[in-house]
């Protein structure tokens, strides 16, 4: 996920890059892999600085999609400090 956000980050002209993936479901999920699983990287100034994944609780692919915009932007806004 860091991987994600850093060749973003070397491929644009932008300072900070986001990346997301995961399991928004319905379906696709694992026992591995549940749905709601995410994973976030955050790379700043040529550098990944997070890379963390969160499991959102299944109520839906609206609430989970909602929660990993959410939890996305905070990381990139804690990121520049």
């Amino acid at each position: 996920e860091a991987e994600m956000a850093t060749g973003a980050l070397t491929r644009s002209r932008a300072g900070l890059t986001l990346a997301v993936t995961g399991i928004a479901g319905p379906g696709g999920g694992s026992a591995e892999k549940p749905v709601g699983l995410v994973w976030f990287g955050v790379a700043l100034d040529g550098r990944p600085i997070v890379a963390e994944h969160q499991l959102f609780a299944d109520k839906g692919r609206d609430f989970i999609r909602r929660e990993t915009v959410r939890q996305a932007l905070e990381l990139g806004l804690q990121a520049l400090g």
